[in-house]
């Protein structure tokens, strides 16, 4: 199950500069993680500053 970023998002980008992968992308109202591309390692989730990533 990959990571989830919720509304809590403040658009940071801390998630998306420290993704191995680049699988976490700018959206509309705020950063939004590609699923299928997700290898579930939590870097995502470690530096998110408001703690609005999650399984």
């Amino acid at each position: 199950m990959a990571y989830k970023i919720s509304d809590e998002c403040i658009s940071c980008g801390s998630c998306a500069e420290n993704c191995p992968v680049s699988c976490i992308k700018e959206g509309a109202d705020h950063y939004e993680i590609n699923p299928d591309e997700c290898i579930e390692c939590g870097a995502c989730a470690d530096n998110c500053p408001v703690n609005a990533i999650s399984k």
